[in-house]
């Protein structure tokens, strides 16, 4: 999925609806796209030590005679196995990490990036960060000061729930950035482009650390 976003034909797309969305409205777009806005070590670390668990169970009460000095390397073994297993499985990551845990880490990656990527320069201070999280499938949008997100209404949460919705149900980027150029109605009627308006930041996809 990660690779699949990030390949060059994606960012061209990306880059084409981004510029579509610009030339109605003075607001700046920006989409960054990671693969995982948190480490998630510890459930990485939970599967492993589930999985030695079992190991050692099984060790301690199949019928066969199992030499004590089997035991530490088997459990430790199965312990890297399954923290291995877990940060080789996105689905299964995602599944053992709590909701609000994910959504934290996203908003907190958001953020961050927003001052990385320069979103917070805009001479109108009216930057848009899209950012997408692949890992949590997860979508977070950053306004700056300039974007008076109430006036944008309903059309502009409805827009943002389907970048979510096209996330979550293909891993393909064609849908996802159909679906962001259902922000430009409410930004155009709200920020509509002003004859002096120059594109201040990239259209590409930002590489977001």
């Amino acid at each position: 999925m990660a690779t699949t976003f990030l390949e060059e034909a994606a960012r061209t797309q990306a880059a084409e609806a981004v510029a579509a969305i610009e030339t109605q409205t003075s607001a700046e777009v920006v989409v960054a796209v990671r693969a995982s806005s948190g480490h998630y070590a510890h459930t990485d670390a939970r599967v492993g030590a589930g999985l030695a668990f079992a190991v050692l169970m099984v060790l301690l009460f199949i019928p066969q005679e199992i030499h004590l000095a089997v035991f530490p390397p088997a459990v430790l073994l199965s312990f890297f196995a399954g923290v291995v297993a877990s940060w080789g499985l996105p689905p299964l990551r995602r599944a053992l990490t709590s909701r609000k845990l994910q959504e934290d880490a996203v908003r907190t990656a958001a953020r961050a990036a927003f001052t990385e990527l320069g979103v917070s320069r805009t001479s109108r201070r009216t930057g848009i960060l899209v950012f997408v999280s692949l890992l949590e499938r997860r979508v977070e949008v950053v306004a700056d000061h300039g974007v008076d997100t109430a006036a944008l209404g309903t059309e502009w949460q409805e827009a943002l729930a389907a970048l979510s919705a096209a996330l979550v149900a293909s891993p393909a980027p064609e849908p996802f950035f159909q679906a962001l150029r259902r922000i430009q109605p409410p930004l155009a009627r709200v920020l509509p482009r002003m004859e002096d308006d120059v594109n201040e930041l990239p259209d590409l996809p930002g590489a977001a650390a």
